[in-house]
Formats: structure tokens, sequence, C-alpha cells
């Protein structure tokens, strides 16, 4: 599309934002204006340099899995997965089961990792094991991710102000 001088509005998943793997591949000057979605705070981002939760993960990062690339998101997401599974053990108490784990998994009430966006929370319940039903919008201006508008939710036929 570049190559060709094509412009349509480009909506991009947010599982393809990697800046390093995704977008300089295919073309920084191609990859302007490009909007996507994004609930984790991105670290190769600039606007998070001295964010206490990201330099802590940085940190952890650096003492826990130093050849880790800190530019990958996934180990990001893998953070924020960890810190919800410590939320679902201390919702156990002293009763371990598998069946108490699972049943406080399906109940996470406005868990927020502090690596998350403002605004985006984590909830579940019986009937709605999907955790993260929130977003906001962000616009590639061509050399970095900036984020727009206020968050959004995709919740369906829930009560969106849970």
């Amino acid at each position: 599309m570049g190559e060709l001088g094509w412009k349509p509005k480009f909506f991009l998943a947010n599982t393809a934002t990697s800046v390093a793997s995704v977008l300089k591949p295919a073309g920084l000057e191609y990859s302007k204006g490009i909007i996507s979605t994004a609930y984790l705070k991105d670290p190769t981002d600039p606007t998070w340099d001295k964010d206490p939760p990201v330099i802590n993960w940085r940190a952890f990062m650096d003492k826990y899995y130093p050849d880790g690339d800190k530019g990958n998101a996934n180990n990001l997401y893998g953070y924020v997965q960890a810190e919800a599974m410590v939320q679902v053990l201390k919702q156990c108490g002293d009763n371990l089961t598998r069946e108490n784990v699972m049943k406080q998994a399906a109940n996470l009430k406005n868990f927020h990792s502090d690596l998350m966006l403002p605004g985006i929370m984590v909830n579940t319940s019986p009937d709605d094991y999907y955790p993260i039903e929130q977003m906001q919008l962000m616009r590639f201006n061509g050399e970095a991710w900036e984020l727009f508008g206020d968050v959004i939710t995709g919740e369906v036929g829930h009560d969106a102000t849970r």
C-alpha cells in the first residue's frame, strides 16, 4: 500500500503493534496514521520512561530475565498476568484448592495492574471469563504510538459501569 501511495484509514489489531517487529520492517513512513488500541503501557514509549511501575518492571527484568527483550510486549504481558494470578491467590486465602482458585479467577473485581493504562480494569464473573474489556485508542505518528481519547469499553450485554 505504501509503495502504491494508497492511504486508506488503517486499523491494526493490537497484537501486531510492535514498532520493532511489525511497523519498522513494513516501513515507518508507511505506518504513519495507523490506528489501534492498547490496554498496557508500552515500555518502549518514552512517555513511560520515568513511570515507577515501568522502572520497577525493568529492574525485575534485569534481575530475573536479563536476556529477555524489554521491547517484546509479551514479557510485559506475562508480568501483568502473573500479577493477576497473585491477586487470585490472595483472594483464595488459605483455601488453595483447584475449585477455589477457579472460583476466585472467575471473580476478579476491578483489578488493576500499574502496568495497565490508567482506567483499565480486569473484571471476571462466573459467566464472563474475558478479563479485559476496555482499551484506549492510539495512533502511530511515524515514530511512536500516541494515545488519544478516553478509555472505551467493549462489553456487550453487561453493565459497563462495573
